[in-house]
């Protein structure tokens, strides 16, 4: 869950409504592996990961999880280093100062999107919280919940101009150890984001 963070924060500063409608944003979605790698603005990160995870003013996640279980931990991957998502606080975890994307890019078989992005969106699993609740069933559950984060994500990406390719083909043990998760954090999707190269 959103635990009490043991390293230094970054806060993000609070997302705004955006001027894209849903409808624009699900006919214009589209993968691109061709990206530029000029940095997100700090508003841009916050959008991101708030449409993947945050809090809504009713106190619920933009993400729906079976039985409030909440198995989905967020890190992303800059130049500045590599964070965990805190949902709660709004507010990103340090959790390196290195830039581990070069790492990343070797563990996800060489793909230039992986390469060239500003930003990378690491999506991880900790079964444990479901599988407590909901017995071998909760394997499912974390899928689908994945696919819910997931298409957030493309969505808000694709709202803010920005441009993105689910990555599903990285070496599981060697992602953890570059982003040195914790032993019940699963790696199960990778999402470069970056400007689009016309």
């Amino acid at each position: 869950m959103d635990t009490t963070p043991t390293r230094p924060t970054v806060e993000l500063p609070a997302p705004s409504p955006g001027t894209v409608s849903l409808d624009d944003a699900l006919s214009t979605r589209r993968s691109i592996r061709q990206l530029g790698g000029a940095p997100l603005s700090d508003l841009e990160l916050s959008h991101l990961l708030w449409s993947m995870q945050g809090m809504t003013p009713a106190d619920n996640r933009t993400s729906p999880s079976a039985g409030a279980t909440y198995p989905i931990e967020l890190y992303v991957l800059t130049a500045d280093g590599v964070f965990r998502y805190l949902p709660a606080a709004h507010n990103l975890e340090v959790l390196s100062p290195q830039d581990a994307r070069p790492a990343l890019y070797r563990e996800a078989a060489g793909q230039d999107a992986v390469r060239d992005a500003a930003a990378i969106f690491v999506i991880t699993g900790a079964f444990e919280r479901t599988a407590a609740r909901y017995g071998e069933r909760s394997v499912r559950y974390v899928h689908i919940e994945v696919g819910h984060v997931a298409q957030n994500l493309m969505l808000e990406v694709t709202a803010l101009g920005l441009g993105t390719v689910p990555v599903g083909s990285f070496d599981d043990d060697a992602v953890s150890r570059v982003l040195e998760l914790p032993s019940d954090h699963v790696p199960l999707y990778l999402f470069p984001v970056g400007r689009p190269v016309a």
